[in-house]
């Protein structure tokens, strides 16, 4: 009998800490960004007023949160994609970048300023999908990471002049996660796993041990499969990678977005455990999030429309930090 999932298979490594987003949402009709990156400070729980339609509606019930602390993000650009027939979207040779951005990174020779946004204007035609260039700076926060994290937004509405008008109306400024999303909203989470190096195949896919009297190992399988075929199949449980991986759990509800005036109110007297002390605008959801506390976390848009009939603001009593 196989033990362990083969849904996530097959066991790779993430290739860097800021998690991919493969698939953005189509049904968000009014201009927007999808999605946005925050860093992982830990757990806490709190008491609220049960909204759903289980049996404790109405009732007061103890509810475990993750805490994500938003740093400043700047949309630093716009990324247009010309739609090719047989092979998807292909970016286009140019992207717009503000002007402040360009002198940062001493990109001014081979990129087009906010100057020339008009002049895109007129050859939108000749693109079928526009996104936002972020950076977030963590700058001040206790993430042990000094340049910024710059990462692909994608943007609602129904033509393509329309993304592009919100795109260069956000050129160069300011956004904060109060402007996109909103307390009691379902979204979804991506992020790296804890990472636990290379384990055997009784920790990585719980089989179990052999017995004493085996005649190699007992902490191994006791076959790799039958005679024919002659290989190994994929489903044998063998040592390899564990954790570090890709993971998006969907509909994860926000209950509350704090500011950074109320950072101090949140914070714990000696910090939270391996992380420290909030000082920028945080973000409390419902259950648990993949990775260890300071990792990089993308919260994005649900895709599978969970707000279809309405956002309740959850009704929270008190908040109770570890």
């Amino acid at each position: 009998m196989h033990r362990g999932s083969l849904q996530y298979w097959q066991h790779r490594r993430a290739r860097e800490r800021l998690p991919r987003m493969r698939s953005a949402p189509k049904h968000l009709k009014e201009p927007q960004l999808c999605n946005v990156v925050a860093y992982k400070v830990g757990m806490a729980h709190l008491t609220m007023i049960d909204d759903s339609e289980a049996p404790s509606k109405n009732t007061e019930i103890s509810r475990p949160v993750t805490i994500l602390e938003l740093p400043e993000m700047e949309v630093y650009g716009i990324r247009l994609y010309r739609k090719q027939q047989g092979t998807g979207y292909k970016t286009a040779s140019t992207e717009i970048l503000s002007k402040q951005f360009a002198k940062r990174v001493n990109a001014e020779k081979i990129t087009n300023d906010e100057g020339k946004i008009d002049s895109f204007k007129q050859k939108l035609n000749e693109y079928s999908n526009i996104t936002a260039l972020v950076a977030a700076y963590p700058k001040g926060m206790p993430v042990e990471q000094h340049h910024p994290a710059r990462f692909e937004a994608a943007l609602g509405g129904n033509t393509t002049e329309e993304k592009f008008n919100f795109a260069a109306g956000l050129l160069g400024k300011k956004v904060s996660a109060s402007e996109i999303f909103k307390p009691g909203e379902y979204i979804d989470v991506i992020s790296v796993s804890k990472g636990k190096g290379w384990q055997g195949p009784i920790k990585r896919f719980g089989v179990a041990r052999l017995l004493h009297k085996a005649t190699q190992k007992t902490r191994h399988v006791g076959t790799l499969g039958p005679f024919t075929p002659g290989k190994v199949l994929f489903t044998v449980p063998q040592a390899g990678q564990l954790g570090f991986n890709y993971r998006t759990e969907h509909n994860k509800r926000i209950l509350k977005i704090g500011s950074k005036a109320d950072a101090s109110k949140i914070n714990p007297k000696s910090g939270f455990i391996n992380y420290g002390n909030i000082q920028n605008d945080h973000i409390l959801i419902d259950g648990s999030v993949p990775g260890p506390a300071k990792r990089l976390v993308r919260i994005r848009k649900s895709i599978r429309n969970r707000n279809l009939k309405g956002v309740k603001e959850p009704k929270i009593t008190q908040i109770m930090i570890n």
